[in-house]
């Protein structure tokens, strides 16, 4: 691996990338979508991975362009002003905050199996503040800590499927015909396209995440070489292992049979009799909910020095160096205020907070391609990296209504519907709270040019007055130089 002088290395950035995008979505949510499309969430896959596959080199193109700390919040300043980058960068940060509150309070709960002394308050803040401060280490020392365990979720996922093709093949059970009919017992898509169209959403969550390639963009030495690569990496790996892991899941047990209280690996594979997986899918669902929280707070942090670099957020702020210190203990100071809030507030109010950080992604997803749009169609290609997003426009098209599809979507699906009213009421605040702070803003200076034009008139007067002063002094000056010369004169004459 590169050296922290050297920059992020595309196997780093990947990794991180890695480390943040499967997490427990996929190791417990992605049960509700298999459910709900049936053996056609492969379809749902696929095409989840092909609309990242657009916005990440929507995104990558922009980054070579720029490395610009911040990525797509700055990148919307500059395309549609400073209204649309605090909006999209207050909206991106509540909502991630939000969301890895939940995943703390997840974990706890999963740990308190093991260790049930132990209150969900207790262990959820110790891992808050765990995540936080491994980050001010840096982001050499944090992306060979996520190397590492992203390195346990990819093992694990590759462990579950050459273990269901040992049961598919029989080499362990000696009953593979059972398994292949498990398949073939059902229709392919169980839950018409309103079961498929509702499933995108939950399968885009399990994708999410990735936008931290471009967050982590500036801590790299060749932004053109390294991010394109990087993205390589990231996609086709997703892709790869969730069609893979979703493939061989559905060879073992039918899609009807999976609960949301359980993994549907660990149900699969107990429905074969490997009880002991259970215990092992769970200690990977603890890493991979850890590994999501950290690089998320990687992000976070990013995010608010962005915003207070553009005077979007508190002057106090503002972190010049290459670790933002003061971003990443704000944001865990807030993801201690969201576990309080999971915990005293009723579960229904909570739950309309958090599943607002599924529209914040979504959100920042469209704004990213939005962005690329205009300052494509304006600039055109980065001069380094060249053209990346094939088949432009229509590429940015697809991919921006599938987006809009999607978040219109969510009161179609049970749960969801309160995460799209919190999201958008979320974006009327910040465009509230952006629109009153640029008043008090423009009259503070509008308020302070006008004393400086009244201090200006003062000056102005008082050089008035110091040349008018000058002026008789000169003119008395020269009179009694006058007369001392006359004066000299006269003693001459009288000589």
């Amino acid at each position: 691996m590169q050296q922290h002088n050297e920059g992020l290395s595309a196997w780093q950035l990947a990794m991180l990338a890695l480390g943040t995008v499967i997490g427990g979505s996929f190791f417990l949510g992605s049960a509700v979508a298999i459910r709900a499309a049936g053996p056609g969430i492969l379809v749902a896959y696929i095409a989840g991975g092909a609309l990242v596959y657009i916005i990440l080199y929507a995104l990558s193109e922009m980054t070579v362009a720029d490395p610009a700390p911040g990525s797509f919040r700055t990148f919307a300043e500059k395309a549609y002003g400073p209204a649309v980058g605090f909006v999209v960068g207050w909206v991106y940060w509540t909502g991630l905050v939000l969301a890895m509150s939940s995943e703390a309070i997840a974990v706890s709960a999963l740990l308190r199996g093991w260790l049930p002394g132990i209150s969900v308050p207790l262990l959820g803040s110790a891992i808050i503040i765990l995540v936080t401060v491994l980050n001010l280490f840096g982001s050499d020392r944090l992306s060979k800590l996520e190397s590492g365990l992203a390195a346990v979720k990819l093992i694990a996922i590759t462990g579950f499927v050459v273990l269901s093709l040992a049961i598919v093949s029989g080499l362990l059970t000696g009953a593979s015909g059972s398994s292949l009919s498990v398949l073939t017992s059902q229709a392919v898509f169980t839950g018409g396209l309103g079961g498929l169209a509702g499933s995108m959403l939950i399968v885009m969550f399990s994708y999410a995440g990735f936008e931290v390639i471009g967050l982590a963009a500036s801590e790299t030495a060749e932004p053109h070489k390294t991010v394109p690569r990087a993205i390589t990496y990231t996609v086709f790996g997703l892709v790869g292992l969730y069609v893979a892991a979703i493939a061989s899941l559905l060879l073992l047990i039918p899609t009807n049979a999976l609960t949301v209280e359980q993994s549907p690996l660990v149900t699969a594979l107990t429905a074969w009799n490997f009880t002991w997986a259970g215990t092992i899918i769970n200690v990977v669902l603890v890493t991979a909910i850890l590994s999501t929280m950290l690089a998320a707070m990687f992000g976070l942090g990013r995010m608010l020095r962005s915003l207070a670099a553009e005077g979007h957020a508190p002057d106090w702020l503002r972190d010049t160096g290459d670790i933002p210190y003061k971003g990443i203990i704000v944001s865990g100071a807030a993801m201690l205020a969201g576990l309080g809030m999971g915990l005293l507030l009723p579960e229904a109010v909570y739950l309309f907070l958090v599943s607002s950080g599924g529209f914040s992604l979504l959100f920042s997803y469209l704004v990213i391609l939005s962005t690329h749009y205009k300052l494509r169609k304006q600039k055109g290609c980065p001069p380094q990296g060249k053209c990346q997003l094939p088949g432009f426009p229509a590429t940015s098209w697809l991919a921006q209504a599938s987006i809009v599809l999607i978040i219109a979507s969510m009161p179609l699906i049970s749960g969801q519907g309160a995460g799209l009213f919190a999201g958008l009421g979320f974006v009327v605040l910040f465009t509230l709270i952006f629109w009153v702070t640029q008043s008090l803003g423009g009259r503070k200076e509008s308020m302070d040019g006008e004393d400086e034009a009244m201090r200006a008139g003062f000056a102005r007067r008082a050089l008035d007055m110091q040349f008018e002063t000058a002026e008789e002094f000169a003119a008395e000056n020269k009179s009694v130089e006058g007369q001392k010369e006359s004066g000299k004169i006269e003693t001459k004459q009288k000589k």
